[in-house]
């Protein structure tokens, strides 16, 4: 198909990537650890990590686990936060010729009893913290090998041994686990993660026997309508993202000049596939990342933002939301911001004009999935405001609009957004009928979501399927509803959803959280009733102190219909 698109790229950014230019994420890691060694990957609560340090530590411990005897792409799970843990062991099992399974720490027993299952992971690094929920399940799955870090280890010897100490003493924040060292099929092991590099330090790491059509990471869906699914992601599909992210950000990243000197925020969690995939880039480029290991925690996420220039921003709406919440955050110096990069879930009008308000740099909309690497289209980066659409395919991608029975709709007509590019997924791990179900005819991943894309190329989101709502016969998007009211003066975020009704069939409900406590139910309503037409304008309004989210802060409408 004709890439219309294209005549709307912003100058600089070329059409197509090469994947090609590395064998393999390895040899892209590798390449950068010489380059840079030096200089530093990593700052986290003031400790700093270099290039130099993530070679020699990541090497140790592929090494430690390939002593383990875990054959060539075997899977090895990963349930850490953004500390410099994650970062050496992601590292590690790519250059170990293994498989990164990563996993959301804050999972529940059954959570990751699944995912564990599902993807035949043999061994596990995991943070102390989350150590206990492991025990509820381990002799259901096939791990046999267990790293346990603690949040202090590559802190510095003494601050390290303070904060593990506060963290287990102190906070009271490490439940007490006694993981099993015989199982079901032999022996485990299971070793502190300082213990595991010491071991590795006397073995010698041999090359990975990968190439592009090795799987690198098995990246668990959201599993908003059901068991979770493994997308599964190869070294080919993951440089493309890289690079793709890289050619797309080019005329942003020129205003840095040296994009070695770049400093990356990382407080969207490094396990979800946004913030994984932009680690990379970080990496390529031998720029520092900032990483933020709990960036709910508003106020010190702002104090560690004061002490040095930040360039690079990615986060959700919600937590663009938080940070402009913070007082201290205005007061900020902004000057060398290029990149607010917004993903992960709708950005609202409200949100990306404060914003831009506020740091004088405007928020610039994506969309991907965990699917395509996070990548897909992007706003031209430089937007000077908020669009409404999610923008351009990125290089080497196409975009079809498409109806139900596959067809490729022309521009003005809305269909099901459907992706075909180096960085798609090559199917769902072990469930063929799911990977089928996935693909069109003519090799364009399905994505669930409904758009538009006019005669520029420009994609825009009606919404996802599943979130239609459906009044007397009328199809209403709940996106375009929280767009509208997001900016009624004295609402913070907002969430739509449909409720039974015997007359109409469904109505439209709105859970609303606001900054200002005097906004009434009576005020909302005729505000909706100005900016919407009738059969759009919700029958019921609530206030809520906070709406509940997904841990990289998508709103979650799901549990709002479910109450």
């Amino acid at each position: 198909m004709e890439k219309i698109w294209l005549k709307n790229y912003p100058p600089g950014v070329p059409h197509e990537i090469d994947p090609g230019e590395y064998r393999s994420l390895n040899e892209l890691l590798e390449s950068a650890f010489k380059r840079n060694a030096n200089s530093p990957v990593s700052v986290c609560m003031d400790a700093w990590m270099t290039y130099g340090q993530l070679d020699r530590m990541s090497a140790a411990l592929g090494a430690y686990l390939q002593g383990l005897g875990l054959p060539t792409g075997s899977r090895v799970a990963i349930m850490l936060p953004n500390v410099p843990q994650f970062l050496v062991t992601m590292a590690a099992v790519l250059r170990a010729g293994y498989t990164c399974v990563n996993v959301n720490p804050l999972y529940t027993a059954r959570e990751l009893k699944h995912q564990l299952r599902d993807s035949g992971a043999e061994a596990i690094v995991i943070l102390e913290n989350f150590a206990h929920t492991l025990e509820e399940v381990m002799d259901d799955t096939r791990v046999k090998h267990v790293v346990v870090a603690s949040l202090g280890d590559l802190l510095g010897f003494w601050y390290g041994q303070w904060i593990t100490f506060a963290v287990r003493h102190l906070g009271k924040m490490v439940p007490a686990y006694k993981l099993p060292l015989q199982g079901p099929e032999g022996d485990r092991t299971i070793v502190p993660f300082r213990a595991a590099l010491d071991q590795g330090y006397n073995l010698t790491l041999k090359p990975g026997a990968v190439d592009h059509d090795s799987i690198a990471f098995l990246q668990y869906t959201g599993g908003t309508t059901g068991l979770s699914k493994g997308a599964v992601l190869t070294h080919h599909n993951v440089i493309a993202a890289t690079l793709q992210a890289e050619a797309w950000f080019t005329p942003a990243l020129d205003k840095i000049g040296d994009v070695r000197k770049a400093n990356h925020i990382m407080a969207l969690p490094l396990y979800h596939i946004f913030a994984l995939t932009l680690s990379l880039l970080a990496m390529r480029q031998g720029a520092l990342m900032t990483l933020i290991p709990n960036p709910r925690d508003i106020p010190k996420f702002v104090e560690v933002l004061k002490k040095r220039p930040f360039h690079m921003l990615p986060a959700v709406n919600t937590l663009f939301n938080g940070l402009l919440l913070n007082p201290r955050f205005r007061q900020l110096d902004f000057s060398s911001l290029v990149m607010s990069q917004a993903g992960g879930m709708a950005a609202s009008e409200g949100t990306a004009r404060q914003w831009k308000a506020v740091t004088k740099s405007a928020m610039i909309e994506g969309w991907g999935m965990s699917e395509t690497c996070a990548i897909g289209t992007n706003n031209p980066v430089t937007n000077e405001n908020y669009s409404g659409h999610i923008g351009l395919p990125l290089p080497s991608i196409s975009i079809a609009i498409k109806d139900d029975d596959g067809q490729t709709l022309p521009p003005g007509q809305s269909g099901e957004i459907c992706i075909s590019g180096p960085n798609v997924m090559r199917g769902y791990y072990n469930q063929p009928e799911e990977t089928a179900k996935a693909f069109t005819a003519d090799g364009y991943m399905r994505t669930g979501d409904i758009g538009v894309m006019d005669d520029g190329g420009f994609v825009r989101i009606v919404d996802r399927k599943k979130d239609m709502i459906i009044v007397s016969g009328f199809n209403v998007f709940p996106t375009e509803l929280e767009n509208v009211i997001s900016l009624c003066p004295g609402v913070v975020e907002c969430a739509a959803v449909g409720v039974p009704d015997a007359h109409s069939g469904e109505v439209i409900k709105v859970y609303v959280v606001r900054s200002d406590p005097t906004l009434t139910e009576e005020a909302v309503a005729r505000y909706c009733h100005d900016n919407l037409t009738g059969y759009k304008r919700p029958k019921y309004i609530e206030f809520r102190d906070e709406l509940p989210k997904s841990n990289v802060g998508k709103i979650l409408r799901r549990e709002l219909r479910q109450k």
